[in-house]
């Protein structure tokens, strides 16, 4: 395909509305809002709202770092099947300056605000005395996590911009150098990503309650991410088929259906980390763990953590066990939704219940998703839209003078 082709499929997809600039000044409305509820939340030292924000700004954060490591696991095993859909996968990574901006609001919250509104640890006259919390304090600092903040966005920002630079330049003149720069960054990457994976889930959500002691968390932020983030590469690429989008006939049922092993094997792979960390702790016994799933068997909670299991594990395990659940489109569609809906409740479940209104007391936020949630929802991934449509409309609509192009055209799967 010549890149004549794939750059008039790009601007007929577009159509006459605008969308970017759409997305971008509705994110932006909806962003005000739910900051606007936040920082008013916090003011009243209610949290909810906080953690509404929270909660939303890591459903897009784990999909930017799974379309990451997509990207990066790609280059890194010299993949010749997902060089289509890869494209989709680079633009999405240029979430990162947003995401960034979102967390700025949670610093200034926690420094200019109520220190230990967000995380409790932050106000040290609090927490002083603790002493679960001084034999942490080595890693549970000011310093420590500001420095974590930085390093984290810095370097997804740099990595994911360098990969998608090397990727556009690689469309110009086809040069090898391209793809052995790819592969160099992608094996620096995957180490850097998995690392600072870990560090941010560990920071910024299993620090809420930092009482509680896993070995496994960052393994089951892994697993959630790669899973949201395969779930929205169906869909984007699906809408690009769509009425004969720019990937029509380019972007096949092969590719559709090896999306839909990975997602089974993600599924798999989730419900075994997530029942791991349960059997773990529930076999200790240990008071310091115990509580954490105390918790969320109160109310509520209770019936969402049935939900996980039945929904985000068992009905979509079964489901992606049938062949042509996996190669049909409005099936993949509906499976897709059912993946990311389950996600955020997935993290709703890890972040909500963790908050103790009362330090002494057990007393965690009831279930409920309110006004501010949909409203930072829609504001961020309004943002998100926008900055994925900008890198979009920058590249052709395929890599194609990539070395493994050809293989990906012709890949028919089963």
């Amino acid at each position: 395909m010549s890149s004549e082709a794939t750059t008039s499929g790009a601007v007929a997809a577009s159509g006459k509305k605008n969308w970017p600039f759409l997305c971008g000044v509705g994110g932006l409305v909806f962003l005000a809002i739910a900051i606007f509820g936040a920082i008013s939340g916090a003011m009243d030292h209610n949290a909810r709202p906080a953690y509404g924000l929270l909660v939303m700004f890591t459903f897009y954060l784990s999909i930017g770092l799974g379309m990451l490591l997509l990207n990066l696991i790609h280059h890194v095993f010299g993949a010749g099947w997902s060089t289509v859909p890869r494209r989709q996968v680079e633009h999405a990574t240029s979430i990162f300056p947003v995401l960034a901006g979102v967390f700025a609001v949670f610093l200034i919250i926690t420094y200019f605000i109520d220190n230990g509104l967000i995380w409790k640890w932050i106000d040290f006259e609090k927490v002083k005395d603790d002493v679960l919390y001084t034999k942490k304090s080595w890693y549970l600092n000011n310093t420590r996590f500001l420095i974590g903040v930085v390093v984290c966005f810095a370097g997804w920002i740099f990595l994911s911009h360098k990969m998608r630079s090397y990727s556009a330049a690689q469309d110009k003149d086809g040069d090898v150098k391209w793809t052995n720069k790819l592969v160099w960054w992608s094996a620096v990457g995957v180490i850097f990503t998995a690392l600072t994976l870990s560090m941010a889930a560990i920071d910024w959500i299993k620090s809420i309650e930092f009482h509680w002691f896993s070995t496994m968390f960052g393994v089951w932020f892994f697993a959630a991410s790669m899973r949201a983030a395969l779930a929205i590469t169906a869909l984007v690429c699906l809408y690009q088929v769509y009425k004969n989008g720019p990937l029509t006939g380019l972007f096949k049922r092969g590719h559709l259906y090896d999306l839909g092993c990975l997602m089974l094997a993600f599924t798999v792979f989730w419900a075994y980390i997530s029942f791991s960390q349960y059997f773990l702790i529930y076999n200790a016994n240990i008071p310091e763990e115990t509580f954490w799933y105390n918790m969320r068997e109160q109310g509520a909670w209770w019936w969402v953590s049935m939900g996980l299991i039945f929904g985000h594990f068992l009905f979509t395990f079964i489901y992606l066990l049938f062949y042509r659940n996996k190669v049909k489109a409005s099936r993949m569609i509906f499976i897709s939704v059912w993946i990311l809906c389950f996600h955020m409740l997935d993290l709703y479940f890890n972040i909500l219940p963790s908050k103790r209104e009362n330090y002494e007391m057990f007393v965690s936020y009831p279930f409920y998703i309110s006004l501010w949630d949909i409203a930072a929802f829609l504001g961020i991934g309004g943002l998100c839209a926008w900055s994925f449509m900008r890198s979009w409309a920058k590249t052709q609509v395929i890599p194609v003078k990539d070395p493994r192009i050809s293989e990906s055209l012709h890949h028919h799967g089963r």
